[in-house]
């Protein structure tokens, strides 16, 4: 039997929370701030980077960092942002995806309880 790890079905597999809660809410929500609209954006810029490799751009559900929206978190590395703009998605796809540098400007830690600055 063949023991071999198989290679991850996509090279990328990012998730970009788009929940919406109702008003009013204590904790907020990721789409009425804006993640939505960045979604969209994100994933129309990676179809036109097929250097990237196979990627996928899911919707999520709630991610349970609602504070700290909107977020998305990138696979397999598990590594997590806050960004607030097409400029904010832009240098994650520059940095992250095609030059494998993190963006720490906007990476969120796991003990993040405020959005970076």
């Amino acid at each position: 039997m063949d023991q071999t790890p198989e290679k991850p079905f996509y090279d990328l597999h990012i998730f970009c929370c788009v929940n919406q809660r109702g008003a009013g809410h204590p904790r907020g929500d990721c789409s009425t701030r804006g993640s939505v609209n960045l979604h969209a954006y994100l994933k129309s810029r990676v179809k036109t980077l097929p250097e990237l490799g196979k990627v996928r751009v899911n919707q999520s559900g709630c991610l349970d960092r609602c504070e700290l929206g909107p977020v998305m978190v990138i696979y397999p590395q598990g590594i997590w942002y806050h960004y607030r703009s097409e400029k904010d998605v832009d240098e994650i796809i520059e940095s992250h995806l095609i030059g494998g540098k993190v963006v720490q400007r906007l990476r969120l830690k796991n003990d993040a309880t405020v959005p970076p600055e």
